[in-house]
This record gives C-alpha cells, structure tokens and sequence, in this order.
C-alpha cells in the first residue's frame, strides 16, 4: 500500500502535536479523506518521515501528533546539480518533477542566449516559489525525504568558475565524450548543464567552459530541452547510481 506522504515547512520531533496547515488538511482529509484515527507522513526536508496520527478533525483544519521518526534511505550516491536553461510553460515543471524523482539533488534555472522566458521582479520570485513547490510535490511522491533545492534563476555568464577541477558537462549533441567515458569521484558534486530550445549557442559554449564545464554527448539524436536533462540522469544513475 503506498504511503501518503506531505511536506510541512517546520521542525518535528516524536510525541508533538500541532494543527495542520489548511494546504495539507485540504489533501489529506478533503481530497484522499483520511479520518481520525489514521496515520500518514509528514517530513519536512530533514531526511526522515514523521509517521503522523489525526487527532481530530475541525471544520478548517486537523489536529495531529508525531509518533515516530523513520529515516529514509532514497537519497542517491550521485550528487548532482541540474542546470536548466528556463523551458516554456509547462515544459519546466515536467523537467523539476522528473529530475528530482530521478534523484537530482539541486537546480539553478539558467539564462542562455536562446531562452525564450524573460523574467524580472516579482514574476521571477513567483516563479521560483511554484518551481519549489513542484518540487516538493514530486518528494511526496517518490519518496524522498530531503527536497532539492531550487536556486534563483541566473545569467549563464554569472556562472562562476569553480575554484580546483569541477566535474561538470554540457549537453552537446556530437560531443565525442560520452557517458561510458566518464569516471566520477562519488564524493563530489557532478554538475550538468541543459540547453534551451534551440541549443547553447557559441557564447554559451564559451561561458560554459571559461566555468569548469565540458561537452558530452548522449547519443545521435538532438533531444528536446525537456527530455535532454531527464535522459541525462536517468544514463548516469544507471551507470553510476543506485539503479
């Protein structure tokens, strides 16, 4: 039976009661109607689950106690930063769902040449706030306990050089590096950068590699920017991972 899991944005500990938040009230009661008595999880990014009983149910929220405190092994050896030049619509959610139930463990959503959404202000800060929120939408249902972080939209020429060797690629189709070639040192960060529709251009290229950042190629087919990043780290965490 699977097992109904929310993220809550606060600390718990065993034996703590506290009222439920409308958002999580709202799923777990209205929409999958769990009554008093039940349990379900709650964790909230900490690396473990809070095995959760309803107390009681109000007429706008629910009262519930933490019994225990379960650690959750889902997390992978590979330790890898996704970053996404900003896909259109619904193509960025899918990209943040996919890749974190594959185990990616941060984003930063980046600006290239060709990226056709412009964002500013305000509709950036919305923006980063429902990226999270997938996010920790696809935690709940995978299974993970610790939710990647999403970092702030960045230019992709404010892209750092990293100080010492980095292990970090670019999607670039006819790279003649491929995966098989790889060997990565499991204890550090693997960063992987995606373009946008319509590829890198020349001077994202250069910004990539003035950063620490080489090509690597992923077979004879130019993939869509939603499926390049997906297809990436599904072949990483075949070779290198836990699958």
């Amino acid at each position: 039976m699977r097992t109904i899991r929310s993220f809550i944005d606060l600390p718990l500990q065993p034996e703590q009661e506290l009222a439920l938040p409308e958002t999580i009230t709202n799923h777990v009661v209205r929409v999958l109607r769990l009554q008093a008595g039940e349990v379900f999880h709650l964790f909230n990014g900490d690396g473990f689950d809070y095995p959760t009983e309803i107390l009681t149910l109000e007429k706008r929220g629910a009262r519930v106690r933490v019994a225990t405190r379960l650690p959750v092994t889902t997390e992978s050896p590979l330790r890898i930063h996704l970053y996404q030049s900003i896909a259109r619509g619904e193509k960025m959610d899918l990209i943040l769902q996919k890749a974190t139930e594959l185990g990616v463990s941060a984003f930063t959503p980046i600006v290239s040449d060709r990226t056709e959404v412009k964002l500013d202000g305000e509709r950036s800060d919305k923006k980063l706030a429902h990226w999270q929120g997938v996010v920790r939408s696809a935690c709940e249902q995978s299974g993970r306990a610790r939710v990647p972080v999403v970092n702030e939209p960045v230019a992709i020429h404010r892209l750092a050089p990293a100080a010492g060797p980095r292990q970090a690629f670019y999607l670039q189709p006819g790279a003649e590096r491929r995966i098989a070639d790889l060997s990565l040192d499991m204890e550090r960060e693997l960063s992987l950068a995606i373009g946008p529709e319509g590829g890198f251009s020349e001077r994202d290229i250069h910004l990539l590699r003035t950063a620490g950042f080489d090509g690597l190629g992923l077979g004879p087919r130019i993939l869509r920017t939603e499926t390049a990043g997906i297809a990436l780290v599904a072949a990483l965490q075949s070779r290198f991972g836990d699958w």
